[in-house]
């Protein structure tokens, strides 16, 4: 595939760019001059949308921008070199400097993925990289790429050892996963094993081994991103890992898949130890959660960041709130982004549960996030946000994943799937929503607006603490609700100072999530699909919108919240200290600017210093977290 759509001529040994952006265009240009593409603008805004759906630059200087586009008359691939490189947002925050952008007509073959899959066996080949860089024309540096790799394995090593499986996958299905696959399968060749790797990409599974090659199989590496089927290894050596493990190590993953435990499924673990089970546990709820969080990641930057652009270009500062003119165009752009933000926390708890019990669980997954988010169901003020879609994600994929074990007749057995199941789990979820979950929910509001009530004549430090750690918890939740619900309540009575502090605490979770996930590209704690979303969610904080940080604390509750309380807390803290009050029933740096705020330079100061002391203490967790990881895997 890949001879067919590169020559010298689409070959660039001398970008001058200094920007991504710049790259694009740069690249563009070649393909435009050599007749691939018939309108620049149009495949620079392609090449742009793919990017925000997650970054294409990986490690070791590579980039691999690419898009199916209207504007392609002739599919390519234009390969630049940049020879100091570029920031192109890459997963080990070194500069990018090989930049391979493929072009693919919109609504033909899956090109893009295909080539990517073929470019995977050169980028992992030792010193392609390093070579294709120092090449010196395009004729050698298309020669470094159509030759046919060295075998480094002893010609004496032709018995095999035995048979290996892989299996990968990441949730764009793109790069990472055929990636992953030629390393495992180069791996597996130094070894002296025969391996067959099945890819979870984009374009579907492919190369999925047969129940015969399963029984003969010696060990299996899973090494995925997403949910696949894990029943089928029942009985094999099996070692499960992230999409990036292999591209790292192939080999040494193959050597412990070898010496792993055998794989046992549900019904047959109680022989496991407890700290096995443990570990298997957290595995598969990662894999729940990512699987939630990346369905909801495109709701939450369509909502957030058109909501976001109507506020700060159609929005004006009043008493309750910051308000749009009706039948403007801007208010119709912000009921589209509502559209979108209220979609999101069902479809995060539909696509947990789907993850645990497949199609027949994900229809009463969305009709349990859609209740458990919304708090007129059982009498509440608000609805219990993302913590409540992921537990009823959770209940309803366990409880589908139950109705569907048992042995029905023959004839009743089409029928769940498609309705016995559906059906049951969604009465299962909202009768516990409604009868039993949310009678306590209702009352925890109560007594929360409570408590801050006979706390508002009390020492501001400690006023502060509450109100602001309640704005950082849960984002859109019972908690902050009650503390936005309160301060709001407050500025009827004259005082602002409440609504002062709230509005400083609450775009301090999404800006600090923008800008740990700049910081924390160097420590490798971030895929690039949550750089980008942090990109979103700084946008979405500046016009105080709190959702923005929900994919990462639902994704990593233990290490994001806790840092979100902490810095919502010193904002809110400085706030009631420096006397900054707020008339606008609104928050964020959006507010202060507009002059709804006493001292807006004091209000931006509390906010700064919030986002910053939540980034550190993100970055810092995480890195905990991951050290205690390899240490328990080492």
């Amino acid at each position: 595939m890949i001879t067919k759509l590169i020559n010298q001529d689409l070959i660039k040994l001398s970008l001058e760019a200094d920007s991504k952006e710049a790259v694009f265009k740069e690249l563009i240009e070649v393909l435009h001059a050599q007749g691939r593409i018939s309108d620049k603008a149009q495949f620079l805004a392609d090449i742009k949308a793919r990017e925000a759906l997650g970054n294409t630059g990986f490690e070791d200087g590579i980039a691999l921008p690419h898009a199916k586009s209207a504007a392609v008359i002739e599919p390519a691939v234009v390969i630049g070199v940049h020879k100091t490189g570029i920031e192109y947002g890459a997963d080990d925050g070194q500069p990018s400097k090989l930049f391979f952008m493929i072009a693919s007509p919109d609504g033909g073959d899956n090109h893009h993925i295909e080539v990517l899959a073929e470019l995977s066996s050169k980028l992992i080949e030792e010193g392609f990289i390093e070579n294709f860089l120092n090449a010196d024309s395009p004729q050698s540096a298309l020669n470094l790429l159509l030759e046919k790799p060295q075998s480094s394995i002893p010609e004496t090593n032709t018995e095999k050892q035995g048979f290996i499986i892989g299996v990968t996958g990441c949730p764009a299905g793109v790069a990472h996963t055929y990636l992953a696959a030629e390393a495992l399968e180069k791996g597996a060749l130094a070894l002296g094993y025969d391996i067959k790797v099945e890819t979870n990409g984009s374009i579907g599974v492919k190369n999925s081994p047969s129940q015969a090659e399963i029984e003969r199989a010696d060990a299996i590496v899973v090494a995925c991103d997403k949910q696949v089927d894990m029943a089928r290894f029942a009985g094999k050596r099996v070692i499960e890992t992230n999409v990036k493990a292999p591209i790292r190590d192939a080999q040494g993953l193959i050597e412990k898949a070898l010496n792993a435990p055998i794989y046992q499924t549900q019904q047959s673990t109680s022989h496991q130890s407890v700290a096995g089970k443990a570990s298997q546990a957290r595995s598969d709820l990662y894999r729940y959660l990512m699987n939630g969080v990346s369905h909801m990641i495109p709701f939450v930057v369509t909502g957030g960041l058109l909501i976001a652009l109507a506020l700060a270009i159609g929005g004006e500062p009043t008493e309750a709130g910051m308000a749009i003119p009706a039948g403007s165009m801007w208010n119709q752009i912000l009921e589209v982004g509502v559209v979108a933000f209220t979609l999101m926390i069902p479809i995060l708890a539909g696509y947990i549960a789907y993850a645990i019990a497949d199609r027949p669980a994900l229809t009463p997954g969305l009709i349990g996030g859609w209740i458990a988010n919304n708090g007129s169901f059982y009498g509440a003020d608000a609805g219990t946000g993302f913590i409540g879609a992921i537990i009823a994600g959770l209940l309803v994929g366990y409880f589908v994943k139950w109705i569907v074990s048992f042995n029905y007749h023959k004839f009743v057995q089409p029928l769940v799937p498609i309705m016995i199941a559906p059906i049951t789990g969604s009465l299962f979820i909202a009768g516990l929503f409604i009868f039993v979950i949310g009678a306590p929910i209702a009352g925890l509001m109560d007594g929360l607006t409570a408590l801050l009530t006979s706390m508002s004549t009390g020492n501001v430090v400690l006023l502060g603490i509450v109100l602001g750690g309640m704005a950082g918890f849960d984002m859109g939740g019972p908690f902050n609700k009650v503390a936005f619900l309160f301060s709001v309540g407050m500025i009827a009575s004259g005082q602002t100072q409440f609504m002062g502090a709230m509005a400083c605490a609450i775009p301090v979770a999404p800006l600090g999530m923008a800008i740990a996930t700049t910081l924390g590209r160097k420590f490798d704690l971030f895929e690039s699909s949550e750089i980008e979303a942090g990109k979103a969610a700084g946008a979405m904080g500046l016009v105080g919108i709190s959702e923005g940080a929900i994919p990462f604390a639902a994704q990593d509750p233990m290490s994001v919240i806790p840092a979100n309380v902490l810095g919502s807390m010193v904002a809110a803290v400085m706030a009631f200290s420096f006397g900054i009050t707020n008339s606008v029933a609104h928050g964020g740096p959006v507010v202060a600017l507009l002059g709804a705020m006493n001292f807006p330079l004091l209000a931006l100061l509390c906010m700064a210093t919030g986002a910053g002391v939540t980034a550190v203490t993100c970055i810092a967790l995480k890195n905990l977290r991951k050290a205690k990881l390899t240490a328990a895997t080492a």
